[in-house]
């Protein structure tokens, strides 16, 4: 099993579909057109990437956090299509816990209801659960995200609840925060064979 230091080392996640591997400036061009292109990727998001300016700060954030061992933010490249596709991170890791949490995740609209988030999510949580012995991880989004909760439940989180006025959101205001999660015990107790079953299905369905 890994220790926490070999989780800061560069790792690359990838199966048949897609490929993951840290994040880095020089992806700035990989990412720019989705910064351009599509600012309500970043609607519900508490760091926005829309425009040259606020993906350059995206990046650089993510760079120091890993740094600082605080994050781990990776960029997705879809292998079926041959083109990147959005970004995802492992956050507000704590090895003491053995917990740590996965989100700021987005894709472009052309990669959202693929099969692609169910393909990152697999890789991620095998390599949380499997590589590194955490034992809960955990997801939160905006409450009023409502997609973005269906996914995660689609992918076997338990929803926890709700932690009223808990952020603020770039835009103004104030934001509640859903939380889910999954434990290791979950994991190996079904979720993990049932993602399995779900991203065959997809891979049928697109051969076909």
């Amino acid at each position: 099993m890994k220790t926490y230091f070999d989780f800061l080392n560069d790792h690359v996640l990838e199966n048949n579909n897609v490929l993951l591997r840290p994040l880095r400036m020089s992806d700035v061009e990989n990412l720019i057109e989705f910064s351009l292109e599509e600012p309500e990727l970043w609607t519900y998001s508490l760091v926005s990437a829309a425009g040259r300016g606020n993906l350059v700060k995206y990046i650089e954030l993510a760079e120091s956090s890993r740094l600082q061992q605080k994050e781990y933010a990776f960029i997705v490249f879809d292998k079926t299509k041959n083109c990147f596709a959005g970004s995802t991170r492992f956050y507000d890791i704590q090895p003491q816990s053995q917990t740590l949490q996965l989100g700021y995740t987005w894709y472009g609209k052309d990669f959202q209801g693929t099969g692609l988030n169910k393909n990152c999510k697999y890789l991620l949580l095998q390599f949380a659960f499997e590589e590194c012995g955490f034992e809960r991880v955990e997801f939160r989004a905006d409450n009023s995200n409502q997609k973005s909760i269906a996914a995660m439940k689609s992918i076997g989180c338990t929803f926890e609840g709700v932690l009223r006025s808990h952020m603020p959101r770039p835009q103004g205001g104030r934001r509640d925060s859903a939380v889910l999660s999954i434990l290791q015990t979950e994991w190996y107790g079904g979720i993990k064979e049932m993602l399995q079953m779900k991203m065959q299905r997809i891979n049928n369905h697109q051969l076909q």
